[in-house]
């Protein structure tokens, strides 16, 4: 079990807690999923405890305040709830007379948060090691894939050497993997429910000297413990299914900086592509002429 497992340490610590904090230990190990959206005062009521004893049950447990323990309670409540406990939690969250407003909203903060809290040292090396790989691997599976695809269709405009990771077999993943070395870089993408088969693909490339850059959702993901350089986008439980905005966001600028940094050959590769697109007519173009309509002498001047 993790050391950073909640659980774990509520389990270890429970002999040294007082009468009141083991109370608040019994219904955080009871009721974890609805005491992730307590304040402090409010989960105090709810056991009989003053909120001091609520904030110096955190920091017996080695979290600097209530905040923090708050922090590792959510960690622990997205990656054990099952699919229909996230929907039981999520209808006493949302007003579902505004449901649209209130995803976006919530959306919204997570972007706000992950701007604020985003280690940019980590992703500028991030971005080094990508220009420099001999080959890139891009690991996403379920609800991932999608993020993982995104981010393999623009790399592969700049590089020839990306391979996009996605299969849902662990044979086949190991198999597109398995040349992967000190020369390569992996980028791993995993959120809450967490994929065992992305940790294992990690610890593979981490033992094979790979540099691993992962996009997950906290510092004390599992992904994380097997990364060089962690870039969190903040994710919020919606429903049984999980906001990707902020990760989305964070591929979105790893594209741009690695655009930028490979201007002059992505303009050469561009050209090439819209003659192949034009060719085999990839897109629909008939707007554009509308647009390049040049104006004619007919058109009104004012004076």
């Amino acid at each position: 079990m993790s050391k950073n497992d909640l659980i774990h340490r509520i389990r270890k610590n429970m002999s040294k807690l007082s009468k009141g904090q083991r109370l608040i230990a019994n219904y955080v190990l009871e009721h974890y999923e609805k005491a992730v959206y307590l304040t402090a005062a409010r989960l105090g009521t709810i056991v009989g405890v003053s909120e001091s004893t609520v904030v110096r049950f955190a920091n017996e447990l080695g979290y600097d305040g209530y905040p923090k323990f708050q922090e590792a309670l959510e960690e622990l409540v997205k990656n054990r709830l099952t699919a229909m406990q996230r929907l039981e939690v999520t209808t006493d969250r949302i007003d579902l007379d505004h449901v649209l407003k209130g995803v976006l909203q919530t959306d919204e903060e997570k972007i706000r948060y992950t701007r604020e809290q985003i280690d940019e040292k980590a992703f500028n090396e991030a971005v080094n090691k990508i220009l420099s790989a001999k080959t890139i691997y891009i690991l996403g599976v379920r609800s991932c894939a999608g993020l993982a695809n995104f981010l393999g269709f623009y790399l592969n405009i700049i590089f020839d050497n990306v391979k996009v990771v996605n299969t849902t077999s662990i044979s086949e993943m190991f198999e597109i993997i398995h040349r992967i070395s000190d020369e390569d870089v992996m980028i791993g993408i995993s959120f809450p429910r967490y994929s065992k088969r992305v940790l294992k693909a990690l610890e593979f490339a981490r033992g094979h000297k790979a540099s691993v850059i992962a996009i997950t959702d906290s510092y004390i993901s599992p992904v994380a413990g097997f990364a060089d350089y962690t870039l969190v986008g903040r994710s919020e439980m919606i429903s049984f299914v999980d906001s990707l905005v902020a990760p989305m966001s964070i591929i979105n600028a790893l594209i741009v900086a690695i655009s930028l940094r490979k201007k002059d050959e992505i303009s050469s590769n561009l050209d090439k592509l819209e003659n192949i697109w034009k060719e085999y007519e990839v897109y629909d173009d008939s707007l554009r002429d509308v647009f390049n309509v040049p104006l004619t002498e007919t058109t009104e001047k004012v004076d």
